[in-house]
């Protein structure tokens, strides 16, 4: 009886990934970075915020919440130099430290904003029909108000307080994101790897979050680089009009607020500082998210 002979058999299958190496990927992003001086220097101030959130309590020489009675409203020299309040708090301390807190609340608006937004227009987007149309007319009637006004009237409605922040300004931001994503959504529901995952069989809730909604999301993150600007301005808006957190607290817009109740008194270092390092923050959001649009927009480049 003859036998077959015998064929060789690989030990291990090998597999092949048409995804570049990680390394390869950190080094392109690296050098689409570098290219564009916009976006390099937006992430220059914003690590650098982050760093300056992150070691606060190396950075600041005081205790930002420490009274010293024979320093009140001091001007800016050499023992404080940003000077101090009317507590005869360092400024400089509570501009460090309030970094902290207006991260916290752009980022936490951010995040909510973003998921609650873009789970809506994806939904919309992809029922279409009275569904798309109805979500859709909800969002309008949302970005009707005046922005701020908007906040304000939610703020005014929970109260003060750090919770109420966040809310209000994560609801402002919750139409932009829906709006994005819907006209993201809309014509990569009609692309080939979308209606070949629903001719093998895919459930809709696949389709939708496992291969639509992943594919979409990188507009919907250059847009939430620049809401951190926008967050951190709406959030200083409502501490400054009293509808935000406590005016002692080491918040930007709390302290300017504080310093303004000195205005006529010449204590222009109080409000001052803290209005520059909310300018600089603004700034180094939206050079960043621009820059982002011209590196990852291939219309742009």
């Amino acid at each position: 009886m003859a036998h077959a002979p015998n064929l060789p058999v690989p030990a291990t299958a090998q597999t092949y990934s048409l995804r570049p190496p990680f390394g390869e990927r950190m080094r392109h992003g690296w050098a689409s970075l570098r290219s564009n001086p916009t976006a390099l220097i937006g992430a220059i101030i914003v690590i650098s915020l982050l760093l300056i959130a992150i070691f606060a309590p190396l950075i600041a020489p005081y205790d930002p919440y420490e009274l010293n009675m024979e320093a009140i409203a001091q001007p800016p020299s050499g023992a404080h130099l940003f000077g101090t309040d009317q507590f005869g708090r360092d400024v400089f301390s509570l501009v460090v430290f309030g970094s902290r807190l207006d991260l916290l609340i752009a980022i936490s608006a951010v995040i909510v904003s973003l998921v609650i937004g873009t789970l809506i227009g994806a939904i919309a987007a992809y029922l279409g029909g009275w569904w798309d149309e109805g979500i859709m007319r909800v969002m309008d009637i949302l970005q009707a108000f005046p922005r701020f006004i908007f906040a304000m009237g939610i703020a005014f409605a929970i109260g003060p307080g750090l919770a109420t922040v966040v809310i209000a300004t994560s609801v402002l931001n919750i139409p932009g994101y829906a709006r994005l994503m819907r006209s993201v959504m809309l014509p990569a529901k009609k692309s080939q790897y979308a209606m070949a995952a629903q001719s093998i069989g895919s459930s809709h809730a696949n389709v939708l979050f496992g291969h639509l909604v992943p594919n979409c999301l990188v507009p919907i993150f250059v847009q939430s680089t620049l809401q951190f600007g926008w967050a951190i301005l709406e959030a200083a808006g409502l501490s400054f009009i009293g509808l935000g957190v406590e005016t002692s607290a080491a918040e930007w817009g709390a302290l300017i607020q504080l310093g303004f109740q000195d205005f006529n008194a010449g204590h222009w270092w109080i409000y001052t500082f803290p209005g520059l390092a909310i300018a600089v923050a603004v700034l180094g959001f939206n050079l960043l998210g621009d820059g982002l649009q011209d590196i990852l927009d291939p219309r742009r480049q």
